[in-house]
């Protein structure tokens, strides 16, 4: 996945009202920028963070600039648009680049699922079971190599569990696969300390069959690629 336009850099100055932030470009201008990330961004959101920005003048936009990335201490990035994550991925399933996932002719985008849902993808091939793919952008790094989610209390996400482990005790393939979206974790756990009810709905839908899969990415100020295969821990 190559970004629209080249990224610009830039400096966080602060986020605010989850969506908005402040970002200080090099020419000293103050502008505002989308961010398009409605988790706490706990650990990614302190000022004076180095970031990068993607413009753009579609004049139906409220906003010119949108937040993409941001710099880790360690080196690396982090991707702070939860939304890229299912273009990486589709891209990746498309290409057969996903191996557990390889080998199906058709890969849907958004097709609707279970109660008012829609799940992200919806892969079918002749002679194979199809395929029910939910996909979660994976930011926050506290303690230890693991990147953990979520950062936040997630209903929504807890629903897309419940309907996943719905449909594997249907007999359905049913899969959910976390996009480590942070250069510096190689595994994910789940945050029981901040949703608990989550951690919980992890272990009863590995318990009905839903496969659980982690992929870390490759990230860059020019594009996000898939990268390998990363471990699941506990619950």
């Amino acid at each position: 996945m190559r970004f629209q336009t080249p990224l610009v850099p830039a400096r966080l100055i602060r986020r605010y009202k989850r969506f908005l932030s402040d970002m200080e470009l090099a020419s000293g201008e103050v502008v505002v920028a989308h961010c398009p990330n409605p988790g706490s961004m706990l650990g990614m959101a302190a000022p004076g963070a180095d970031c990068w920005l993607e413009g753009n003048d579609d004049p139906r936009r409220k906003l010119r600039w949108s937040w993409k990335l941001s710099a880790l201490a360690g080196g690396g990035f982090v991707t702070v648009d939860t939304g890229l994550a299912n273009r990486v991925v589709g891209e990746a399933l498309a290409a057969g680049r996903v191996p557990g996932l390889a080998g199906y002719a058709t890969v849907r985008p958004e097709v609707r699922f279970g109660k008012a849902s829609r799940v992200d993808f919806l892969l079918t091939a002749p002679g194979r079971p199809d395929a029910l793919v939910e996909v979660k952008s994976v930011t926050m790094r506290r303690n230890g190599p693991a990147a953990e989610f979520p950062d936040s209390r997630t209903a929504r996400g807890l629903r897309h569990l419940e309907e996943l482990a719905a449909a594997a005790r249907e007999g359905r393939r049913a899969v959910m696969l976390y996009l480590i979206a942070r250069s510096d974790c190689a595994a994910v756990r789940f945050a029981a300390d901040i949703d608990p009810a989550y951690a919980r709905g992890v272990a009863a839908a590995r318990a009905a069959g839903v496969e659980l899969i982690a992929h870390r990415s490759e990230i860059g100020t020019e594009g996000i690629v898939i990268g390998p295969e990363a471990v699941v821990e506990g619950p």
